[in-house]
């Protein structure tokens, strides 16, 4: 199951996939500066925007330990 929005917040890492890899579901990581969805959950994943300025629906959240 997707995470879903009370579980992500901005500082989160996390893995996302962009609308350009939605096809081969290649993951992006990175860490959370805005999210953009604003129901709890989606079906795809929450989308958000990272540090970087990728924006994509989150697959998973990272170890924060790592």
């Amino acid at each position: 199951m997707k995470p879903t929005r009370k579980d992500i917040s901005p500082g989160t890492r996390v893995s996302i996939v962009q609308k350009q890899d939605q096809r081969t579901g290649r993951l992006t990581e990175g860490v959370v500066q805005d999210i953009l969805t604003k129901s709890p959950m989606h079906p795809h994943g929450i989308k958000v925007r990272l540090e970087t300025g990728e924006v994509g629906r989150v697959q998973k959240i990272e170890d924060t330990l790592a």
